[in-house]
């Protein structure tokens, strides 16, 4: 295949997935400059390995797994560390309320940036970005049971958070 016709697949599958890679990469960096900088390492790095792409498996997890490990790289190459947030917080949470219905979506973005950040990623990568337990235990090179467990208590803190919004703004939320 001609290096012109190469990067004119490459521009065909992997551009479509730009808008989601930085919505991730914002998530995961916390600065729009940044994100931008890991979105275009992403899809450089992408590009440089696009050869070994197999085509028909999932390319945005392929190119998500890519901007997870430039991310990770970049952080050893700068020695700075991720202080892991304890897993006992969602534990702490007895009761496990709906999540009301009659909240607007900055409200429940606005809930999802303030869940601890190791709860954060599997949620949006689940539940925003769609991807399966499998992808995101690649992704992010933890164990599948580990995403499993981060989405679960991701899921329950962001669902405690938006009970205690919508009862502050008078709204009733259900008992379970």
């Amino acid at each position: 295949m001609s290096a012109t016709k190469r990067l004119s697949e490459f521009e065909e599958l992997a551009f479509k997935h730009a808008d989601q890679l930085f919505r991730v990469a914002l998530r995961l960096v916390r600065n729009r400059a940044k994100a931008e900088d890991l979105v275009q390492e992403t899809y450089f790095q992408a590009w440089k390995s696009f050869h070994r792409f197999e085509s028909g498996t999932n390319l945005r997890a392929w190119l998500f797994k890519i901007m997870f490990n430039s991310h990770y790289t970049d952080l050893r190459r700068n020695k700075f560390e991720m202080v892991p947030v304890e897993e006992t917080i969602a534990e702490t949470l007895a009761y496990d309320p709906p999540t009301p219905q009659h909240l607007t979506e900055e409200e429940v973005l606005a809930a999802l940036e303030r869940l601890p950040r190791e709860f954060q990623l599997p949620v949006i990568l689940a539940d925003i970005e769609e991807l399966s337990y499998n992808e995101i235990a690649e992704v992010m090179q933890i164990p599948k049971g580990t995403v499993m467990s981060r989405l679960h208590r991701g899921r329950k803190i962001l669902r405690m958070e938006l009970v205690n919004y919508a009862r502050s703004y008078g709204l009733k939320v259900a008992e379970q």
